[in-house]
């Protein structure tokens, strides 16, 4: 029981430690995670589309 008690308690400090982010970053981290999905997503389109293309042509 006290080897549970001590990892808890470490995993507290540890947690204590971190840097949290704040709302402004939060956003900002979101908007540039959201804009490249959808770019990769529209890129891995585009190139699907060039692929299918081509195989009709031969």
């Amino acid at each position: 029981m006290k080897k549970i008690r001590k990892f808890f308690d470490e995993v507290k400090k540890e947690l204590k430690k971190v840097r949290w982010p704040n709302k402004k970053e939060m956003v900002k981290y979101s908007v540039a995670t959201i804009t490249f999905v959808i770019f990769f997503a529209v890129f891995f389109y585009l190139i699907d589309l060039a692929v299918a293309f081509i195989r009709t042509l031969v």
